[in-house]
């Protein structure tokens, strides 16, 4: 079979590093590709996620990037998608190595099935709730908590198990901070982002992170968002 060439300049069947085989390619970003791979030193699946080629011409996407797997590898919570590897590519494209889940995120399956039982959205929310709590002990603020960056996958008993995904767009003390939040760029999701958060996004603090929990919680209960607009200015008004 062919190779397929993806955004990120690697292929199907592509070892790179020296241990990472390119197996499949799960899913495309605005910004980034996620691709199945096996660890073949260890024959173990793996995710790894890797910036497109398109947008390494763009510094604050290159250094949001790097910012989101620096956050990832400093929480250890089994609620957080770990990361095991981080580096660079021999042609310049950063990657990160994570460990590879099956299931459904949050979005698929409200979509799936309209609401959650209450029982079941409460466990998933505390899960999410703990790897917050996390996080926020450590000084770094998600800024887009919602359904689709909550992944639902399977403990060995059956049991749900939450990971939270993407701390690309992550708060947190580190020196390029301040630089990186000062863009005009809009940051998070407009209909789960506190009212705090739509003025600024440089200036939002763990708060804003449960106002999207909790606006995700109201949606796994109501089959519904609590807002609902057209427009990113209607949604202010409405919030």
């Amino acid at each position: 079979m062919t190779p397929k060439t993806v955004d990120a300049g690697v292929s199907v069947g592509q070892v790179f590093q020296g241990k990472y085989r390119v197996d499949a390619i799960l899913g495309h970003g605005g910004m980034g590709v996620v691709a199945e791979c096996t660890h073949l030193a260890l024959n173990e699946r793996v995710a790894v996620k890797m910036l497109r080629q398109d947008v390494l011409q763009d510094q604050d996407a290159v250094s949001r990037f790097i910012r989101e797997a620096q956050a990832a590898v400093k929480l250890k919570s089994e609620y957080v998608a770990r990361v095991s590897d981080v580096g660079t590519f021999e042609n310049g494209v950063p990657y990160m190595v994570m460990e590879f889940l099956e299931g459904h995120d949050l979005g698929e399956l409200l979509k799936q099935r309209g609401v959650l039982a209450v029982p079941w959205a409460v466990e998933l929310m505390l899960q999410t709730a703990e790897a917050l709590a996390e996080a926020h002990s450590l000084s770094i603020v998600h800024r887009d908590v919602k359904p689709t960056n909550l992944f639902v996958t399977w403990r060995p008993d059956g049991s749900a198990l939450v990971k939270v995904l993407d701390f690309g767009i992550s708060k947190s003390p580190m020196g390029t901070d301040m630089q990186l939040t000062q863009t005009q760029s809009l940051l998070g999701t407009p209909a789960y982002m506190s009212p705090e958060q739509m003025r600024s996004a440089r200036l939002v603090d763990s708060r804003s992170d449960i106002w999207s929990l909790g606006t995700v919680f109201y949606e796994a209960l109501e089959g519904r968002r609590p807002f609902e607009a057209e427009s990113f200015s209607e949604m202010c008004v409405k919030v």
